[in-house]
């Protein structure tokens, strides 16, 4: 019986191996197993074409005229256009008031987006410690100045600090002071402007991001006795990483180009170009003396030092673990 039993009873299954065989992963039309690596691709396309159109073209023309001998002579056809190579990076490099511009555009840039990020992320704290009504009149305060376009606001400021009919030299007792007459005060009053104008960007961004922010962290955090400053340190700035690095690379980009404000509080540049910066130097090299090539060679510099500067940043928030 014990034999018979045993022929009759079904094999057994051995828990490693199964029966059934493993499903396969479903086949998408077109691309076999892996098409849809390519799906995103075909969705971004279109904003692709349209950027290769906007970016790609101009600043390839712009990289071409840097090589060239382009002047009004080539423009007007009185001379053929040729070929310089590096010669216009040559005369500029060799230029010593385009390293005097060089290092005022970085100083200037440098002071204009620690202002912007300091003033934005205070003001964002501020909006999570005051009631509805107070900060509905801060939003709106800031997203106006923000709005206002920057030939507008930059004539706003000069007439507030003129040095005749100005309410602020009347207000701080500065009698008929120039602010635009020395050179670090035009760059005190440009980076004011600057800065009013920019900061509502940092401010609403970082509001949100510390909207983001489970409520039960911050309350631990002030239980614990951790002051406002040490909340924001340690808590509030680790947790905004990627934010901050958002703001930070935008206000970098944003001041190291500025144009408006220079040219229209400064008059061009200041007195004898004490407060030329690179935009304005660019702009002052390709169309006040018609010098197109070497406008076009500052823009190109100016484009490597905002990439440089970009793929840096962001090389060591990678080293850091951060992503983005």
């Amino acid at each position: 019986m014990t034999h018979e039993a045993t022929a009759l009873a079904p094999p057994a299954t051995s828990p490693k191996t199964s029966s059934a065989p493993a499903p396969r992963a479903p086949r998408t039309r077109g691309g076999g197993r892996h098409g849809s690596r390519w799906t995103p691709w075909l969705y971004l396309a279109p904003a692709l074409l349209v950027l290769a159109a906007l970016l790609v073209y101009p600043i390839y023309q712009l990289g071409l005229i840097s090589f060239l001998e382009y002047t009004q002579a080539q423009v007007s056809g009185g001379e053929p256009t040729t070929f310089k190579g590096f010669g216009n990076y040559r005369t500029l490099f060799v230029d010593p008031q385009f390293w005097q511009v060089l290092l005022a555009t970085v100083v200037f840039a440098a002071a204009c987006v620690v202002t912007t990020l300091a003033v934005g992320c205070a003001l964002a704290v501020l909006l999570t410690r005051i009631r509805a009504l107070p900060r509905l009149a801060l939003m709106l305060a800031a997203l106006g100045a923000w709005a206002t376009p920057a030939v507008t606001g930059s004539t706003v400021w000069v007439f507030l600090f003129d040095p005749d009919y100005g309410p602020v030299n009347r207000l701080l007792g500065l009698g008929d002071f120039s602010w635009t007459y020395g050179r670090f005060s035009a760059f005190a009053l440009v980076l004011f402007e600057v800065v009013w104008c920019s900061f509502p960007f940092v401010m609403v961004t970082v509001y949100a991001g510390i909207k983001a922010i489970p409520s039960e962290v911050l309350e631990a955090a002030s239980l614990d006795g951790a002051s406002q400053w040490r909340i924001w340190r340690s808590v509030i700035a680790p947790m905004l990483r990627p934010i901050l690095i958002v703001v930070t690379i935008q206000s970098i980009i944003w001041d190291f180009k500025v144009f408006t404000q220079i040219y229209v509080m400064t008059a061009g540049g200041g007195i004898a170009g004490q407060n030329l910066v690179l935009n304005v130097y660019a702009y002052q090299k390709a169309f006040a003396s018609s010098q197109y090539s070497l406008g076009s060679a500052i823009g190109v510099v100016m484009l490597l030092i905002l990439l440089t500067v970009t793929l840096v940043y962001l090389r060591l928030m990678r080293r850091q673990g951060e992503e983005l």
